[in-house]
């Protein structure tokens, strides 16, 4: 006969006190691994990335851009988040759009060159492909071929460069399809920065125009639907100085990031360092997908939940 206690034999008790043991500790693991790396992500379905190619923030804080203002006003915003260098669009853009920086993704020129190949590395969208997420790119620039690897992107459009022509192709495709993972280019005003200069009148209003594509996109995400499952990035390839990019300057390196929709803090002044290819881990992390061990990307997790 072995001794008894009110919950059972003793016997059994010294097993069941260390599994408790055991739960409890992987428990307050957990929370503290939850408490360093942020919020859980919220229960998205959709996530719309937008890049004002050559949007410098202090120029993008100097012009009138009434939709960015109330989607910053309801969701989190970071005004020195960096870029990669060198800071140019298809450098850039490539580490935006797989996580790793350009010594991992070898992209290292500008331009749409069609005997250099498709990027070697996966792409968000082609981790978004193979967990089943159906995906989309609409882009002003045709040097973005580099990154359409086959069979990872259901519909690829260039339209035109025109951030109008753009956000109005993408803004069909969604109210028609509602694609989970979209990624829209808007090129004019890095375009007007090489004419006439960073910060003046008409990439001023190259930006007050993209701000209207902006809205173009976002009505479209909310007539279809889907924007209480929704999330969108606004972003930047890079800035500039005078009539050029490139450089290690502040001016040319430093973006913004800016978050809206579910799940996301409302008014939040995002204060972690961000860097551009973390937008392609917080896009995986938002969809529930793992996000590879030798992206350098994180997710961006403290714009989300609660305060």
């Amino acid at each position: 006969m072995h001794p008894e206690t009110d919950n059972g034999p003793i016997w059994m008790e010294r097993p069941l006190l260390m599994i408790r043991s055991v739960l409890f500790g992987l428990s307050s693991l957990l929370l503290v691994f939850c408490t360093a790396s942020g919020a859980s992500a919220p229960e998205v379905r959709h996530v719309f990335i937008v890049s004002f190619d050559g949007a410098r923030p202090d120029v993008m804080q100097k012009t009138e851009m009434p939709v960015l203002t109330v989607m910053i006003a309801e969701g989190a915003a970071s005004w020195s988040a960096q870029t990669v260098f060198p800071s140019v669009t298809l450098i850039s853009h490539t580490s935006m759009l797989t996580g790793v920086g350009p010594e991992k993704h070898k992209i290292d020129w500008n331009d749409w060159i069609p005997k250099k190949g498709l990027v070697t590395v996966p792409t968000v969208f082609s981790l978004a492909k193979e967990h089943g997420f159906s995906t989309a790119m609409f882009v002003g620039k045709e040097k973005f071929r580099h990154l359409n690897l086959p069979g990872t992107v259901d519909r690829f459009e260039f339209p035109a460069y025109s951030e109008t022509s753009v956000a109005e192709a993408a803004a069909r495709h969604i109210a028609e399809k509602r694609p989970q993972l979209c990624f829209v280019h808007l090129a004019d005003p890095d375009g007007t920065g090489h004419e006439y200069g960073w910060c003046s009148p008409e990439q001023m209003a190259a930006l007050a125009e993209g701000d209207r594509a902006l809205g173009y996109v976002k009505s479209a995400i909310e007539s279809a639907g889907i924007a209480d499952d929704s999330v969108m990035i606004m972003t930047a390839d890079h800035g500039g100085h005078d009539k050029t990019h490139g450089s290690r300057a502040p001016e040319d390196m430093t973006i913004p990031w800016i978050v809206w929709g579910k799940g996301v803090k409302k008014g939040f002044a995002i204060t972690a360092p961000i860097t551009t290819f973390d937008t392609a881990a917080t896009a995986l992390w938002l969809l529930h997908i793992p996000i590879p061990e030798e992206w350098d990307g994180q997710p961006v997790t403290t714009a989300f939940g609660q305060p």
